[in-house]
């Protein structure tokens, strides 16, 4: 049965690089908004879910433009407040072989987002009206004012009887010197809180800063993560192990761990076209298998294929529809034309 999914997280403007160019020789940029609530919410609406953004977005024509944008994605705004002077933005530089692509923020801490004062938003009401609210590591980055947000909301949640889903995505550039330390205790208090997580095990060392004698990622995430989904009680961890070749394909493999066991995916090797939100692919993908009762290895081979897919489009957002994900699982698809 579909379920009613809101996503807390800022909205972002990208200004993206046409080609592989790099900003030092480029002269036009296209933009977009996106943001991982943005994109997890997106696709959850395209599976049939009914998806809105908790955010805030400034009352001047940019913030129009952005929720124009996400009511077009499928996004209800209903729960979109107004306020606030700017959107934050990033810029996107394709990277091409052994160029790395590059995220450049601009304006970020100011933001209507990350600048919200307390009481802006209505959190009892917010809980009240939907199943399952989904937060990122990203957002825990912004300041205290919007922790603090992070945490009424999922207590809220809880309070209500509804789910708390919390992506680790760690970024050190947000975060600064010393920034594992200092994440730590926020990442702890969301996990505590949190139904699905999507973590590996490198988040378990570095974020939770737990060790482990084994050498191999496999065999650190087998020891890893069973323990911190009882340290936390959380029901399910997901997340992905990343290869990146030489030639501009990328192979993935993800895994989930609930009910005391791991399944994994296929290792899927791919071409890759626009990187940037495919963990957000993946993210949905289990996120809607949990929300539908898949089994197991439904749902991570779905989540995979979701990722996978990600890969082929230009954008942040995930585009594939349900129907699209479920023929990719059954290799079904030649690259012929479809008529």
């Amino acid at each position: 049965m579909p379920k009613r999914v809101a996503a807390f997280g800022e909205v972002m403007m990208r200004l993206q690089v046409p080609g592989y160019e790099t900003l030092a020789q480029g002269d036009t940029l296209k933009y977009s908004f996106s943001g991982t609530g943005v994109n997890v919410v997106s696709a959850l609406s395209r599976y049939g879910h009914a998806g809105a953004l908790v955010t805030r977005l400034p009352g001047n024509p940019l913030g129009d433009a952005a929720a124009a944008y996400l009511r077009k994605l499928g996004i209800d705004t209903a729960l979109v407040v107004r306020g606030g002077k700017y959107v934050g933005m990033y810029f996107l530089e394709n990277g091409f072989g052994v160029r790395p692509s590059r995220v450049t923020y601009s304006n970020r801490m100011d933001s209507s987002f990350n600048t919200a004062p307390e009481g802006t938003y209505d959190f009892a009401e917010i809980a009240a009206s939907i199943d399952v609210v989904h937060f990122c590591g990203i957002t825990l980055a912004m300041n205290d004012g919007v922790r603090a947000h992070m945490l009424a909301l999922a207590e809220a949640v809880k309070r209500q009887g509804g789910k708390v889903v919390f992506d680790c995505n760690y970024r050190p550039s947000l975060w600064g010197e010393g920034g594992y330390a200092q994440a730590k205790p926020h990442y702890e208090a969301m996990l505590r809180l949190a139904d699905i997580v999507m973590m590996n095990e490198q988040d378990a060392m570095l974020t939770l800063g737990m060790t482990s004698a084994r050498r191999k990622r496999e065999e650190q995430l087998m020891e890893l993560i069973p323990a911190v989904a009882k340290s936390y009680g959380i029901s399910a961890v997901a997340g992905t192990h990343r290869q990146i070749h030489g030639d501009n394909t990328h192979s993935l493999r993800g895994f989930l761990y609930k009910g005391d066991r791991f399944v994994f995916s296929d290792r899927l090797t791919f071409s890759v076209y626009d990187r940037i939100g495919a963990g957000d692919a993946y993210a949905s993908g289990i996120i809607h298998g949990e929300l539908e009762s898949f089994a197991p290895e439904r749902t991570i081979r779905f989540a995979a294929a979701a990722g996978m897919l990600a890969h082929t489009v230009p954008g942040d957002t995930p585009m594939a529809t349900e129907a699209e994900i479920l023929r990719a699982m059954e290799q079904s698809a030649t690259g012929d034309v479809e008529r």
